[in-house]
């Protein structure tokens, strides 16, 4: 699962804050990581169809966008795939250019350290906070202690989608991940239990993209991730 795609009213916006969080993570780069985030915002901007989430354009094209041979372009290609944010989505052939996908929410999940150098209004837009408690109502989910909920080392995948998820973000961890375990692993999918249907619902409307970056990190075959009651 990815993240939303920027189309409809608010396309702009969502737009913006990727291209403006791949600049704030650039800038906190060394050289060479700033040219390859430069290079990637190079293509988004000039060949990339947010709608239908393609890439497509030629290596001769991108080594002139990009002032650099094509030998360049098949080198620096190749590591964009390797770090998960460029996926191969049709392999060129007869004449024809290969087609590449975006995934946005490795993006996101990558420059998540940088959002704050933007502004907090940017953090709380990128990263929706926690919803009003009410201790009345039993749709609450309460909050752990992170100092209490650290992961368990079990040997499941969801446990070492767990570390990262702690590391990241102990807080968000201990209230919205540690709760949840997991009930099987199998085509290309990770099936998860959560405690209650506003638990299930409140991670899938504003963390799932997280959870799905963090697992594809940790298990490049999974491609999905079904979050049941």
């Amino acid at each position: 699962m990815q993240i939303a795609k920027p189309v409809g009213r608010d396309a702009a916006s969502r737009k913006y804050d990727i291209l403006s969080a791949l600049m704030a993570f650039a800038l906190s780069q060394d050289k060479v990581v700033q040219r390859q985030v430069l290079r990637v915002m190079s293509l988004i901007t000039t060949r990339y169809n947010w709608q239908r989430d393609e890439l497509s354009m030629g290596q001769e094209d991108i080594a002139r966008l990009w002032c650099v041979d094509t030998r360049t372009v098949k080198r620096e290609m190749a590591r964009l795939r390797a770090k998960g944010w460029l996926v191969l989505k049709r392999q060129g052939a007869r004449g024809r250019v290969s087609v590449y996908g975006l995934d946005l929410a490795l993006m996101l999940e990558d420059t998540r350290p940088v959002w704050d150098h933007v502004g907090p209004d940017f953090v709380a837009r990128l990263n929706p906070g926690q919803p009003q408690q009410d201790s009345q109502s039993d749709n609450v989910v309460p909050l752990r202690a992170a100092t209490s909920s650290s992961p368990k080392d079990d040997g499941t995948l969801w446990a070492e989608v767990q570390k990262e998820l702690h590391s990241i973000d102990p807080a968000v961890y201990g209230a919205w991940f540690h709760g949840m375990t997991e009930v099987a692993v199998g085509g290309g999918r990770l099936h998860l239990i959560a405690p209650s249907r506003f638990h299930a619902s409140y991670v899938k409307t504003h963390l799932m993209s997280r959870v799905v970056a963090v697992v594809r990190r940790v298990d490049p075959s999974i491609a999905d991730v079904v979050i049941e009651v």
